[in-house]
């Protein structure tokens, strides 16, 4: 796994939906803004989507075994918080539903964030947790 080609595509694809979000339907560069995110959306499915794919088997086999796998630009998160140290983070809400044995009454979501590439597993509206790193 080319963990660092990976790294750099979701940052691109982050790069770009948050661009995307600053940007009004009306203005002239959005049709363009959203053609470019989803030609890097299907690059990466294209280049690293059977190799994320079999990272979210293994999650959600350990994790939330009864819910599908989804293709993996599903787990990229719409909004994240990016510091000026280039670290990344996400809301509690973000994510991939998943059912969870482990914590009922609450909302389960997978996420995928770059830079450490990972997996968090967002529990509820307050609670965080990593799931896999890549190495």
């Amino acid at each position: 796994m080319d963990v660092k080609a990976i790294d750099k595509a979701l940052q691109e694809i982050i790069k770009n939906r948050l661009e995307l979000l600053k940007l009004d339907y009306s203005n002239p560069k959005y049709d363009e803004f959203e053609e470019k995110l989803h030609g890097l959306e299907d690059a990466f499915q294209d280049n690293f989507g059977e190799e994320i794919e079999r990272v979210l088997q293994d999650v959600h086999d350990e994790y939330c075994p009864d819910t599908d796998v989804l293709v993996p630009i599903a787990y990229i998160a719409k909004v994240y918080t990016v510091t000026g140290k280039n670290e990344f983070s996400v809301a509690p809400t973000e994510g991939v539903f998943v059912e969870m044995d482990d914590y009922p009454g609450k909302d389960t979501k997978l996420v995928i964030l770059p830079n450490p590439v990972r997996i968090v597993l967002n529990i509820g509206n307050d609670q965080q947790e990593v799931v896999w790193t890549a190495k």
